[in-house]
């Protein structure tokens, strides 16, 4: 039993990797600054790049998850999120993608919806 049985702490592959190298791209970046390199500092932004780069790709290929909880079966890290080929509603990087459809309709549209009733 872990210590955050009892609620999603959205613990996924996708974020464990893109936390791993953003940090590591900060922490190049800073030590980079800090010796005036520039190219020290511009290998550390694009790890950092990087690191939200792989995040994203990695929630597509189903190993991040959904917004909200899981199930308690779903919530180990290593689990693959079987929704995810179809995209998930509020997901900003699934609708980057092309794949999740808007969840509501822009406001321009609903306010002349009800203009129309």
């Amino acid at each position: 039993m872990g210590a955050h049985d009892d609620h999603d702490m959205g613990h996924t592959v996708a974020g464990w990797t893109g936390t791993a190298l953003v940090v590591a791209g900060a922490a190049v970046a800073g030590v980079a600054f800090a010796a005036g390199s520039t190219a020290g500092l511009g290998c550390g932004l694009a790890l950092t790049a990087l690191g939200a780069l792989a995040a994203w790709l990695l929630h597509l290929a189903a190993w991040g998850k959904p917004t909200g909880p899981r199930r308690s079966a779903d919530r180990p890290w290593r689990t693959r999120d079987a929704a995810a080929r179809h995209g998930h509603p509020d997901c900003l990087g699934c609708r980057l993608a092309g794949r999740a459809p808007a969840v509501r309709a822009p406001v321009a549209a609903r306010v002349r919806e009800r203009a129309d009733a």
